[in-house]
């Protein structure tokens, strides 16, 4: 499960760990080399449901959906790639990608590595566990938790007052899998992450319990590329503008996750 425990004093460090990886690479791409290729390259991580993830072979999920709208918005064909979670941030920086679209957190750190379009999601993380365990922030000390490393839910654990142990895990779904192999007492992931857990696995009998914090997802882009934020920022106003938006967060996630 490439599991790690760590003491509280390591979380900060650890959430800026993959964004200070970057190494020499080819430069991101303009809007205008974009559009001329006709193609915009997008990257995403594929195993956070409903946010995106595999469905028969073929990737999906919000975000994927979200991209595809966009692309389609800027009259482009989306391309899609997959890649741990920690390293899509080096991925654009190194110009592989042209956007990230994985339900990340707008966080000061990360906002000194790539700049952000406007928030398209609103969410938080929660504590999740099972029947008796924890379920307040007070309940966690002395516990042991699980999460996802490099996510902002790691950093935020550092907040909270005498969390005993914390294992990080390579994806959300490992951390999941160990609350329910009872080898950790609390899961802390994204709120509507679990609501959908929660409802297509009842026999989980998952219980979701305080938020521990709210957060603004954005679409990352490469540091100085204000053309194309611009060009996404006003499609990603127009998908909220004519319904499209609204009609892909209700298939997914049952409710409209805008910001407000």
């Amino acid at each position: 499960m490439n599991a790690r425990a760590h003491s509280p004093s390591w979380f900060a460090a650890a959430a800026l760990a993959c964004l200070c990886l970057w190494v020499v690479g080819v430069s991101a791409r303009e809007l205008d080399e974009i559009r001329k290729e006709g193609v915009l390259r997008l990257a995403t991580e594929g195993s956070t449901p409903p946010f995106n993830y595999y469905q028969n072979g073929r990737l999906t999920g919000f975000d994927v959906e979200m991209g595809d709208a966009i692309a389609a918005e800027l009259r482009l064909r989306s391309e899609w790639a997959a890649a741990p979670f920690d390293t899509l941030l080096i991925g654009l920086r190194q110009g592989r990608y042209d956007l990230v679209v994985m339900g990340q957190a707008i966080t000061p750190e990360r906002e000194r590595a790539v700049d952000f379009t406007i928030p398209y999601v609103c969410s938080g993380g929660v504590v999740v566990a099972l029947p008796g365990g924890p379920r307040h922030r007070n309940d966690l000390a002395g516990k042991t938790v699980g999460v996802q490393v490099g996510t902002s839910y790691l950093a935020a654990l550092s907040q909270v007052a005498g969390v005993g142990t914390v294992r990080t895990f390579q994806k959300d779904t490992d951390a999941l899998q160990n609350l329910l192999a009872h080898r950790v007492d609390a899961w802390v992931s994204d709120r509507l992450t679990a609501l959908y857990v929660a409802r297509q696995n009842p026999g989980f009998n998952l219980q979701i319990g305080d938020a521990l914090f709210k957060e603004r997802d954005g679409i990352a882009i490469a540091k100085g590329e204000s053309a194309l934020r611009d060009a996404v920022n006003a499609a990603i106003g127009r998908l909220l503008a004519n319904g499209t938006y609204t009609a892909i967060a209700k298939r997914h996630f049952g409710q409209d996750v805008r910001c407000e």
